[in-house]
């Protein structure tokens, strides 16, 4: 069994067996709240026999990653099993059929932007324009408000098969954070 912890959008967990069937999903609406949630959802979807836990990796919001990110590695560490990264956008682009453009709010008047193309013969969403970053526009958009952790763990199982690596170990970042390196305290003189 797979379990899968998201935090890019909401809060998302789900536990998925072997043909990735779901056994168990929970989730919390909203962009705020990860660390109140989090653990509540993870009691409710554990299980004995997870082998694998698949972390979201954003794009998403700095301090809501890290807590889903931290959440698994933590639940992993936990058990003595494997965390394997996957973006977050492959989750909602699973199951789209042919080009697909998947938008989530990126805040600051922006979004994020992947573009994928079906599946590959590993059935993952192939990704053909990396996620980048885009000021919003006037007119509206398509964007994604949630994402399904069982779809996340659904492209874990499939890496883990084809034994591919989606991403790297740390978040997937679209801008740099905010706070700085303070410089050298100011001189004082007397």
């Amino acid at each position: 069994m797979i379990l899968a912890v998201d935090t890019s959008l909401g809060t998302a967990v789900a536990v998925i067996d072997a043909d990735g069937s779901v056994v168990a999903e929970a989730s919390a609406p909203g962009r705020l709240g990860h660390a109140e949630v989090i653990g509540d959802l993870l009691a409710r979807v554990a299980r004995p026999g997870i082998t694998h836990v698949v972390a979201g990796m954003g794009p998403g919001p700095f301090t809501g990653l890290r807590i889903g990110i931290a959440a698994a590695r933590t639940f992993a560490l936990g058990r003595g099993i494997p965390v394997i990264p996957i973006p977050s956008h492959f989750a909602i682009a699973l199951d789209a059929e042919g080009p697909v453009t998947v938008i989530t709010d990126a805040r600051r008047r922006e979004i994020a932007v992947s573009v994928f193309d079906g599946t590959d013969a590993d059935g993952i969403p192939h990704l053909i324009e990396p996620t980048r970053l885009e000021k919003r526009g006037t007119d509206p958009v398509d964007e994604t408000a949630e994402l399904s952790a069982s779809a996340l763990a659904r492209v874990g199982a499939r890496a883990i098969a084809a034994g591919r690596t989606l991403a790297d170990a740390e978040p997937l970042y679209l801008r740099s954070p905010d706070v700085v390196q303070p410089g050298p305290p100011k001189r004082v003189s007397g």
